[in-house]
């Protein structure tokens, strides 16, 4: 089996030679060899990536990728695709909330694979006539796309520009007031404006789609992108870590650009989890002792059997219902393995360093943005992550990079990362696929 390229997002588990015993077999339905058929057809077609896998992979560090390619569209949702999928497929849903859970696992599986793409890559200006140049600060507009589910019509209709009141709206005003207290947090105690360090215009639409149960960076149209929700999953401009999430993969992009796969996806994954819990925290005057560490815990409608999207403290125990399934995290190395959905599973195994960082912070005390999340900053700026980093890797630069925070620092960074298996030899689960 082939590691797939960031350019197309899909790596096959199961073997040519089994779908076409399937594709070719009697003894199922019609239906079945199709689908058969379809999957083989996907495999060669990807398979054409695996010289610009190698191709990409000699590049040097910051290499960025032509606007319009396909490997140009890393469209990242707060929102996994495991969690839709059992929502599309729940016998506890009726057949129009699994209807409406597959649409939303439609359109997140086509932005992950970069279909669909812009047909241009300039940002929206905030006005007529108003041009984007270097500012002191960063100005916030808020578009409406009024339900209109079509990509090629954002941002939509510009409701809230930097410095207007309120609009009674609460998804505009809630997300205008968000995203300036993320970029707050930026310029405050990282010395970095906006999401690119040059006061970038910070551009959002609001109602995108009819009960669109996610919200999402297009770094194409360098825009956030934020649903309404539907029964169980609500309320995304109204969680401040899903801002703080959403707004890190543009820095992320600006800083260490990490390719959406496998490891390095989930390190990707894991700077907006640390960034977006960060600014809950501080919103919420909380230490890293105190805190508790979920991502997204506004998110969950009263009802269903969850706390929250994902636990950076206890990965793996944000929710158990039937109708959405258990949370798919791991927060240890022994359960890592090479998987075909969430792009390697960049959503799941996020959990390991979000652990990591989590002991981190309590272990240096104080607040997590004072020591913990400056060399998690310094880090992500020392021109030492790759594109493909392995959690090893990053770890090994955050021992190094604690040294500026005190003797003990660099030992209780390194303890954190041994206790969740990163500094141990790569143990897989058993009995999962390995191979790349």
């Amino acid at each position: 089996m082939t590691t797939p390229s960031t350019s197309c997002c899909c790596c096959h588990i199961v073997p040519p030679h089994l779908l076409r015993a399937i594709a070719n077999s009697e003894e199922v339905s019609e239906t079945t060899r199709q689908a058969a058929k379809a999957s083989l057809e996907s495999r060669d077609k990807y398979s054409s990536k695996r010289k610009e896998l190698f191709d990409r992979l000699t590049r040097p560090r910051g290499y960025r990728t032509p606007q319009g390619s396909p490997s140009a569209s890393r469209r990242r949702s707060i929102i996994p695709d495991t969690l839709l999928r059992h929502l599309a497929h729940s016998s506890h849903l009726d057949d129009e909330g699994r209807a409406r859970a597959k649409r939303d696992l439609d359109h997140l599986t086509q932005v992950l694979q970069g279909v669909g793409t812009a047909h241009t890559s300039e940002q929206v200006p905030l006005a007529d006539g108003q041009k984007n140049e270097v500012k002191d600060r960063a100005s916030r507009a808020v578009y409406d796309a009024e339900n209109n589910f079509d990509e090629y019509e954002l941002p939509g209709k510009l409701v809230r520009s930097e410095g207007e009141p309120n609009t009674g709206d609460e998804a505009v005003d809630e997300a205008y007031k968000n995203i300036g207290t993320v970029l707050d947090l930026y310029k405050e105690h990282f010395n970095w404006m906006s999401i690119d360090n040059e006061s970038a215009d910070v551009i959002s639409t609001v109602h995108f789609g009819e009960n669109y149960e996610n919200a999402f960076w297009d770094p194409e149209r360098r825009q956030m992108v934020f649903g309404d929700g539907d029964e169980f999953l609500n309320n995304f401009t109204g969680c401040i870590d899903v801002i703080g999430h959403e707004l890190t993969h543009a820095v992320t992009e600006h800083t260490a650009p990490l390719n959406y796969w496998g490891m390095s996806g989930a390190l990707n994954e894991h700077i907006s989890d640390v960034f977006g819990i960060m600014v809950k925290q501080k919103v919420q005057n909380e230490t890293a002792a105190d805190a508790d560490w979920l991502i997204g815990e506004d998110c969950i409608m009263p009802g269903a059997k969850g706390t929250a999207l994902r636990s950076m403290k206890a990965p793996g125990t944000a929710y158990n219902d039937a109708r959405f399934g258990k949370d798919p995290q791991v927060g240890h190395m022994k359960s890592w393995y090479i998987m075909a959905d969430d792009n390697g599973g960049v959503h799941i195994f996020s959990g390991i360093p979000n652990k990591a960082f989590q002991l981190a912070a309590v272990s240096l005390g104080g607040y997590s943005w004072e020591k913990a999340g400056q060399i998690w900053w310094k880090t992500m700026n020392s021109g030492r992550i790759p594109p493909n980093c392995t959690f090893r890797q990053f770890a090994d630069v955050t021992i190094e990079v604690a040294e500026d925070f005190g003797r003990d620092a660099p030992a209780k960074v390194k303890k954190a990362w041994a206790a969740v298996g990163v500094m141990d030899k790569v143990r897989r689960a058993p009995g999962r696929c390995t191979g790349l």
